[in-house]
């Protein structure tokens, strides 16, 4: 890896912004891959895709390859009238640090984001009761034990992230990413498919640093282990919070029997929700970023060179 420039650093702080964003709600996907177990300084990146093939292909001259990981123990997100605390979350991705143009994110096969599940604070009935309105009525008085009341809540990627800008992960105050969203809202009355947002209209964050994070280096051997001439370099971006309250929030859909309790979900919640009125923060966020300390020596290997040394490193 070459020395620490201001463009990495700020690349570096874009990227860790923005990932921790997304896992901002509630649990992975169902079919997200288990997490490995890895040695030492490389444990934060269990689930790195570097047997991808668009990152096995860098060759370390005019595309480097790296991994990351961003970690938040909790956070809070609010859409329209609705608060919710979530608890921790992780989210790993590759990236292809290109010698022109953005760079490119690849996520693992299951999926980038794995967090704790978040409930919807009074479930459904904090969502649709009271009403005097016949059928939510009826739904009402089903709810009579937390398994019918309790409501979860998922972010799932509705699309490419895009308008990476590399200085603005440097400072405080200024966009970092465009992150296109769908949040999975789970209860046994609402069916399978209630979500706000979706791929035709996504949840967009556009993440910031609330504060400056702490930045370090460290050098360590191909299997993990620290060595402070080992041939990896491992950077992190510790204690930031990071937000963004311009977002807008699209009304619920598929909510209920062919949509039937889409109204009832928006009415309560106050859903749709214009830029301005919805927020989200992640608290003392901590992003990890390793690559090869000299990927120009090791052309055009880099990517085969990263996978072996991630797999000599699982437990």
């Amino acid at each position: 890896m070459r020395p620490v420039s201001t463009r990495l650093r700020a690349g570096l702080l874009a990227a860790g912004a923005a990932l921790t964003l997304l896992a901002t709600v509630g649990p992975a996907a169902a079919d997200s891959a288990p997490a490995a177990q890895l040695n030492g300084s490389w444990a934060p990146f269990s689930r790195c895709p570097v047997d991808d093939p668009a990152m096995l292909a860098a060759d370390g001259r005019i595309d480097i390859v790296q991994c990351i990981a961003s970690h938040s123990a909790g956070g809070s997100i609010r859409l329209g009238s609705t608060e919710v605390v979530t608890g921790a979350s992780d989210l790993q991705l590759g990236v292809v640090q290109h010698a022109s143009g953005a760079p490119t994110l690849i996520a693992p096969a299951g999926g980038a984001l794995i967090a704790d599940p978040a409930d919807i604070p009074g479930g459904l009935l904090g969502l649709m009761c009271p009403s005097d309105i016949p059928v939510i009525s009826d739904i009402c008085r089903q709810i009579t034990n937390s398994t019918l009341n309790r409501v979860t809540a998922t972010v799932e990627s509705a699309g490419t992230p895009s308008d990476f800008n590399l200085t603005a992960g440097a400072t405080t105050g200024r966009p970092i990413v465009a992150i296109p969203i769908r949040i999975h809202l789970q209860n046994p009355l609402l069916g399978g498919s209630c979500y706000l947002g979706s791929a035709a209209q996504p949840i967009v964050l556009r993440p910031q640093n609330l504060n400056a994070p702490a930045l370090g280096i460290q050098r360590f051997d191909a299997d993990g282990t620290a060595d402070a001439t080992g041939v990896m370099n491992r950077l992190s971006l510790t204690g930031a919070n990071q937000g963004d309250a311009t977002f807008a929030v699209p009304g619920a859909n598929g909510c209920g029997l062919a949509g039937l309790l889409d109204w009832a979900v928006n009415l309560k919640t106050g859903l749709p929700s214009a830029a301005g009125h919805n927020s989200v923060v992640l608290n003392s966020a901590a992003t990890y970023l390793a690559g090869l300390h000299a990927p120009g020596t090791v052309v055009p290997d880099n990517g085969k060179l990263l996978a072996r040394y991630w797999h000599s490193a699982l437990r």
